[in-house]
């Protein structure tokens, strides 16, 4: 079989400016973040709104789609975080069993999908003061944006990789298939930077890159998809008039992201271990998915049987 796209994959963890590294996962949060202000920022003067209500709405996006994403995680996948290790819920840090820097590590996109409609309730109650659907319906277009880079920050930090295969894309996840203790321990070299990249520069280590598997780039994949489901949304809301049924485009996002999500997970390795069929051959991110395909189902019939715009001024 031809192997001309397949690759191996170790990456840095990041741009290292001498007194400080920036982290590709953080970079590509922040990208996802900026963009998205932008682009609501022109939304919000087609529809005539004060761009001074913008910056509120950044901060609630923010907060509402970490701590979203975090507890999304816990509850769906990392349940027993709450006993065995609560303080890492929330820190930067594991506890147990031993003190450890991890970055903020575990975030859960279904987590962060309610977690961002709470956060519209509660903005459009004190803030803007029109329907929580026709903020969404708006608020949908950063977010799907965002999405496309929150994956490839994934892919930087090898996780939520996909499962063996054959194929000509296949990847070798080199810092899935090894820890940073491993690395070290293998190569010598106590700097779990230098160990990785030596693993890969170093032909003495050859033998350890071989015996990596090919996977599938799950996270690209999930990637490619939410471009799509971007340039549909924009489309949709830019050259037709459905932006004037309530709850029609947020609907068209919930369908069309939670498809893609359903899709790719075939190609993904499970998050939980043992549960990679455990209802009616779904994993726990295809299960997830159902609920918010049903109420984007249920959105856009509502929205096919309005009259006509309703009146917010």
């Amino acid at each position: 079989m031809t192997h001309f796209l397949k690759m191996t994959w170790n990456p840095s963890t990041g741009i290292d400016l001498g007194f400080l590294t920036i982290h590709y996962y953080s970079l590509m949060f922040v990208i996802a973040f900026m963009a998205g202000w932008y682009i609501t920022k022109s939304v919000w003067k087609r529809e005539g709104e004060a761009i001074e209500k913008l910056d509120s709405l950044f901060i609630y996006c923010v907060i509402s789609i970490l701590v979203g994403a975090r507890l999304g995680h816990v509850f769906f996948y990392q349940t027993e975080l709450l006993w065995q290790d609560p303080l890492s819920v929330f820190l930067p840090f594991r506890f147990v069993p031993e003190i450890e820097y991890t970055g903020f590590q575990g975030l859960a996109s279904h987590g962060a999908a309610i977690g961002m409609i709470f956060a519209m309730w509660l903005y459009n109650k004190k803030v803007l003061h029109k329907s929580v659907l026709w903020l969404l319906d708006r608020i949908i277009l950063a977010v799907s944006f965002g999405a496309i880079f929150v994956r490839i920050g994934n892919f930087f930090n090898s996780e939520m990789v996909g499962k063996l295969t054959d194929s000509s894309i296949g990847i070798k996840f080199v810092q899935d298939q090894y820890n940073k203790y491993e690395a070290m321990r293998i190569t010598g070299i106590q700097d779990e930077h230098k160990a990785f990249r030596a693993l890969t520069d170093d032909p003495q280590f050859a033998n350890y890159i071989a015996d990596i598997p090919y996977r599938f780039p799950g996270q690209l994949m999930e990637s490619a998809g939410y471009v799509l489901v971007f340039l549909i949304l924009m489309f949709v809301y830019w050259k037709t008039n459905a932006r004037k049924k309530e709850g029609f485009i947020f609907g068209l996002f919930l369908i069309l992201l939670w498809t893609v999500r359903f899709i790719v997970e075939n190609f993904k390795r499970a998050q939980v271990e043992g549960r990679e069929d455990w209802v009616f051959g779904l994993n726990t991110g295809q299960i997830l998915s159902i609920p918010f395909i049903m109420l984007g189902i249920f959105l856009i019939v509502r929205a096919l049987k309005q009259k006509g715009e309703k009146d917010y001024a």
